[in-house]
């Protein structure tokens, strides 16, 4: 009966330490992510390791998909019921997936503190239908670079913030100069070798809104008519297309080295080219505002950024992760990798580069303002982007532009018609 005794003490002993370990198996949080540049990918595997590390209750495990096909893959996956908890995705497509149920409200998990930290430009991104569906680490910058060198030969103003931002008249009187010094062969590189896409949406729809028009009517998003199409947006890419009549640019350029070859005054491109750009012009390199074309200067802004889906198990561990990614030393790890603007307004301010004086203040200076103009807050985006991309491409090539904005038109009033006009239920 004593060894019996013993046997049974032992047991429970046994049991006691056996149960709180399996109690303690941290849940996984599962997410999806483009493979984006190299540099991404090694930030994204050195914050999640650092979560893992943080804490025991979760356990980060990543997908990667392919960034040409992202967006299949995901619906495909929402189909399936196989979204992972997490979801990495490129600011536009936000809305179609939020109108698709494919993702939850996180504003009930973010604490204001921490939505009082994040750029204005990330919060728009961010929102649906008045409610916060994602966050993203970083944001784009869009702007000009230019070499100082040649604009002072030229006797060209240099704005020094977006108070002081080239008006229309001053813009084309700089082109006019620029192209005129010997070495320059374009006044303007539009980075055009980047080909139809997502780059004509992003780049040149500020020129429809710098004129007073844009993608889509704004105030319900029901209708293109009139707005894209109207009067104010022919003007902005009969603008567009007189830049190539004049020789100001190029939509055939040979390479991607117009302007680190000296080829090119100015570069119409975003912080991505910050890098390469310092290291082939050093102190010859200048940030400009983005000019005022009529209706005030605007800016793209947007870029990958992260949400939580509907099909996720345990919403709370996929904000635990959400929330790590976006504390301050987590954010500068991936920022430092890819040359983005961190969104956090604490980091930009600590960082000279963004400061006020400092080589990359501008970005900070539009994006902090309402300069910066959200992609259109739509489930039609996809469609809206196709077709204005595909205008775009057309009227750099010569083609009357009335009859290139008005067959956009038609097919996105087509699409919104078909869709019922996206309204939620």
């Amino acid at each position: 009966m004593r060894r019996l005794g013993l046997l049974l003490v032992s047991i429970m002993l046994l049991a006691v330490l056996v149960v709180p370990s399996m109690a303690q198996e941290p849940e996984e949080v599962t997410l999806f992510f483009h493979s984006g540049v190299g540099g991404e990918r090694t930030a994204l595997d050195t914050i999640l390791s650092n979560f893992n590390d943080s804490q025991d209750d979760y356990v980060a495990v990543a997908t990667e998909l392919p960034e040409g096909s992202y967006t299949d893959a995901v619906n495909a996956a929402a189909l399936a019921g196989e979204l992972a908890c997490l979801l990495d995705l490129d600011g536009p497509t936000l809305y179609s997936f939020a109108w698709n149920g494919y993702l939850i409200p996180i504003e009930g998990y973010a604490s204001d503190e921490l939505l009082a930290d994040i750029l204005p430009s990330i919060i728009n991104q961010g929102t649906y239908n008045d409610e916060l569906y994602s966050l993203g680490v970083f944001d784009s910058g869009l702007s000009i670079w230019g070499n100082v060198e040649y604009l002072e030969a030229a006797g060209v103003r240099i704005p020094e913030g977006i108070d002081d931002a080239w008006t229309l008249d001053e813009f084309n009187a700089a082109l006019e100069a620029l192209q005129a010094l010997d070495g320059v062969e374009y006044a303007l590189d539009l980075k055009m070798n980047y080909g139809q896409g997502e780059w004509f949406t992003y780049g040149f729809s500020p020129i429809l809104q710098g004129f007073g028009a844009d993608l889509i009517n704004r105030e319900d998003y029901q209708s293109a008519e009139g707005v894209l199409n109207g009067e104010e947006g022919v003007a902005a890419m009969e603008w567009f297309q007189g830049l190539f009549d004049a020789g100001y640019t190029t939509a055939t350029p040979a390479d991607d080295n117009l302007f680190v070859d000296g080829k090119a005054a100015l570069s119409w491109v975003g912080h991505w080219e910050a890098g390469r750009y310092t290291e082939a012009l050093g102190d010859n390199l200048v940030l400009l505002p983005m000019p005022d074309l009529g209706a005030g200067a605007a800016t793209g802004m947007g870029s990958w950024n992260w949400g939580i889906t509907s099909q996720c198990e345990n919403p709370d561990g996929a904000w635990a992760l959400l929330e790590f990614m976006m504390e301050a030393e987590q954010m500068q790890i991936m920022v430092d990798a890819n040359g983005a603007v961190p969104s956090r307004i604490s980091l930009l301010e600590a960082d000279e580069r963004f400061a006020e004086g400092g080589q990359l203040s501008i970005f900070f200076q539009q994006l902090n303002s309402d300069v910066a103009v959200p992609r259109p807050i739509t489930p039609a985006y996809p469609v809206i982007t196709a077709e204005f991309s595909k205008a775009v491409d057309e009227i750099a090539s010569g083609a009357d532009v009335q009859d290139a904005l008005d067959a956009a038109v038609d097919a996105i009033e087509r699409d919104i018609e078909e869709n019922d006009g996206y309204i939620l239920d």
